[in-house]
């Protein structure tokens, strides 16, 4: 989802409460402490005619939607085999974050009371019974595609996920051995009985319930078998060295055939799979007077212990066993998914290491920037970026060429006297902090805040805080209530008699390695005005300062939505006069009422409107009298589309940055958009909007009662965004 789907992402995947329509108060805003996003622009109340009340799609059913556009990539034979294969892990993955994240959050609303209603008016507990619905269909398709589909054309090609009752002799020997050596002394079975309580169930662990019987007294006994999860969940079946065929074993099912030798001397009566997801929606209690690591390292020991939210059973799970485990575990009977075949098909992800390449994507080497020099032989950033702003769009240009080469260069430079960077997600080995702590070490200034919030990268992020901290860096942590999700780094230069800024904004996060699989873009630019902006910027997250207004940025809480709309009036101001007008929008989500309001007026004043969206989108289309000037498309492929880009045509403005258009990026994060003015570089954006919007581009158009088609129809005219942009840029396979 953030940034957790890939497409992943994003994939960025990951998050957030459920949003209300605007008029209603929830309860973070009505407990929020800081100052909230001011009202819509006024110019949109101008209007006379009301809009109607059924204006939204939901978001919750939009991002299944989004999710089964994931599963229609696995299901797509056009795609490589393997790639295949990785969607259906994707999809699991989201899924999983799905539950632990929106649903959960739904189900506390319903439990506690709460009768905030969606933008589209149901209630929580409406909310949950359409997604449970919808959640089987999808389950059943997920392993459908992967039971009729994938599998049999990976057998095809001798990539072979088994059952053991279709293994030969020789195979059970050698995992018999393997299983004795390596999982045996690994697992615990656990009793239940009087002296034995219920064991406690990790949320998405992967378990086998198990009923045995004592033979001398016939009594019956259920105990629980936990599968490993730090041994490949499938089992190589044969010698990997020079051997073209790969077969593999679910490691349950390894379990399962030797549950004899677990329970000695008792009779094994029944198995089946099953997993619990647990609610991970936690909130840190954030005391201006405590430690902010201290609160969320407690918290993050809370979590694992969240109330279950959703319980997975293989469909051929006996009545009495589920009956069982949903009173051991306190899930109710509609938390329940039966899947038909493999649980957690995220194990999938594994088949990537078989080395079959004809079953990929062809691989490719990011270009470097021409700005920036050759690959081996690089130029100095600080020289190329006092010629003239450079535009990056990874992952066609090398992120280890150009954004990583800016903090390295700046970290290794003498004139440098100090760096300011934000790190919200990065690599478990990131040359970028390496990068910070060098600096610092060779007594440069350098500050960076770790947005320890990130969510499910917490722990990640605490440890490359203390790290920092240990070599000199001075770290901080943001602001109390807000998370800090804008992606800026600062360079403070000595340049004879002369301070000069050099400054980095961008759409993703400071990863080498999801720079390789997300598409984001980065502004790089010595601009003075840039320079200052990201100066008072630094100052409102590491001091106390209240700066409001910038000279060429917008940031949140207080100051994107307002300009967006504004921005949206220009343009709905210039149709009214007859003059040009247009909005072109690119985003991972479109919820923000406000916003998708401010776009609907656009629409009714007759000014053109074409959005991208990954994810979620709430805003109806191509609806009479409230959006037919307003069309909606989606681009899912072997990138995770993670750009955030806006054209406001009739003004010539072209800004790029952090923030989805959700409630989460404008009230309650630090974001930042900067606007593009060079027009070398706004010719850049115009060509990635010019080909996402080709006719002839592959993607899903949405229609006005929420139904996503795939476009074009005709598939022997059809082109390819991602890689056409590849062959543009000059990456090389």
């Amino acid at each position: 989802m953030d940034e957790s789907t890939t497409p992943a992402s994003s994939p960025d995947a990951r998050r957030a409460t459920t949003e209300p329509p605007p008029e209603a108060t929830t309860v973070e805003s009505a407990n929020h402490s800081l100052p909230s996003a001011p009202p819509a622009a006024t110019q949109v109340e101008q209007v006379p005619d009301a809009l109607p009340d059924n204006r939204y799609f939901n978001r919750e059913l939009s991002w299944q939607d989004f999710n089964a556009r994931v599963l229609a990539l696995a299901e797509d034979e056009s795609q490589p085999l393997l790639e295949r294969a990785k969607f259906l892990a994707i999809f699991a993955s989201n899924l999983d974050e799905f539950y632990m994240v929106r649903v959960a959050g739904l189900k506390r609303r319903d439990e506690t009371g709460l009768s905030v209603r969606s933008a589209d008016g149901l209630t929580p507990r409406e909310q949950l019974s359409h997604i449970a619905k919808r959640n089987q269909e999808l389950v059943q398709r997920h392993n459908a595609a992967f039971e009729s589909r994938v599998r049999p054309a990976l057998a095809a090609e001798d990539i072979h996920i088994m059952r053991w009752s279709d293994l030969d002799e020789s195979d059970h020997e050698r995992l018999s051995r393997y299983f004795r050596e390596q999982i045996f002394p690994v697992l615990t079975p656990l009793a239940v009985d009087p002296a034995h309580p219920f064991p406690y169930i990790s949320g998405l662990s992967l378990n086998l319930a198990v009923t045995v019987r004592d033979p001398e007294e016939g009594t019956e006994r259920f105990a629980r078998v936990k599968v490993p999860n730090n041994v490949p969940r499938l089992v190589r079946t044969e010698p990997q060295r020079d051997n073209p065929t790969a077969t593999f074993l679910p490691l349950e099912q390894l379990i399962a055939a030797h549950l004899g030798e677990l329970f000695s001397g008792m009779e094994v009566i029944e198995h089946h799979a099953f997993r619990v997801t647990r609610n991970a929606d936690f909130e840190v209690e954030e005391d201006r007077d405590e430690d902010l690591l201290q609160a969320l390292e407690r918290e993050l020991a809370q979590r694992r212990f969240g109330p279950p939210v959703r319980l997975e059973v293989s469909q051929d799970m006996s009545e009495h066993m589920l009956e069982l485990l949903l009173r051991e575990l306190e899930v109710d009977p509609r938390d329940v998914v039966e899947v038909p075949g493999l649980l957690d098909l995220s194990c999938l992800t594994q088949l990537l290491s078989v080395d079959r390449q004809e079953l990929k994507d062809r691989p490719f080497v990011p270009a470097t920037p021409p700005a920036f020099g050759e690959r081996e032989t690089p130029k100095s950033v600080f020289s190329t970026l006092r010629d003239g702003d450079v535009l990056v769009h990874h992952p066609y240009d090398s992120f280890s060429t150009s954004v990583q080469r800016f903090i390295e260069q700046a970290a290794a430079d003498d004139k440098v006297l100090a760096i300011k960077q934000t790190l919200y997600r990065t690599s478990g080995d990131s040359p970028i902090v390496d990068a910070l702590i060098d600096a610092a070490e060779a007594g440069k200034q350098v500050v960076a805040l770790v947005e320890i919030k990130a969510r499910f990268d917490e722990q990640a992020n605490i440890t490359w805080a203390r790290t920092l901290e240990r070599s000199g860096v001075h770290v901080v942590y943001g602001l109390v209530g807000l998370k800090t999700h804008c992606k800026v780094a600062l360079v403070v230069r000595q340049e004879g008699s002369t301070i000069r800024r050099y400054c980095h904004i961008g759409t993703g996060n400071y990863n080498p390695k999801t720079a390789r699989h997300y598409e984001d873009l980065g502004l790089l630019t010595a601009d003075p005005d840039i320079g200052a902006d990201l100066t008072d910027l630094f100052n409102v997250l590491t001091g106390y300062s209240h700066q409001a207004t910038y000279r060429n940025i917008l940031t949140s809480p207080n100051g994107i939505r307002r300009g967006i709309l504004d921005q949206i009036s220009d343009e709905i101001e210039l149709a009214r006069q007859g003059r040009e007008a247009g909005i072109r929008l690119k985003c991972n989500s479109l919820v923000d009422e406000q916003v998708i309001d401010g776009l609907y007026r656009a629409s009714q004043a007759g000014v053109p409107v074409d959005i991208v969206v990954r994810g979620i989108c709430a805003l109806k289309p191509g609806v009479e009298g409230l959006s037919e000037n307003i069309r909606v498309r989606s681009i899912l492929g072997r990138f995770l589309e993670h750009s955030r880009i806006f054209h406001f045509r009739g003004a010539g403005a072209y800004w790029i940055g952090s923030a989805d258009m959700m409630h989460r990026n404008l009230d309650r994060r630090i974001e930042a958009l900067v606007q593009v003015r060079d027009p070398k570089l706004t010719a850049q954006l115009d060509a990635t909007f010019d080909s996402q919007l080709d006719p002839h581009t592959r993607c899903w158009v949405l229609s006005s009662t929420g139904e996503w088609h795939p476009s074009p129809a005709d598939v022997s005219d059809v082109r390819d965004h991602q890689l056409e942009t590849l062959r543009k840029h000059g990456a090389t396979g």
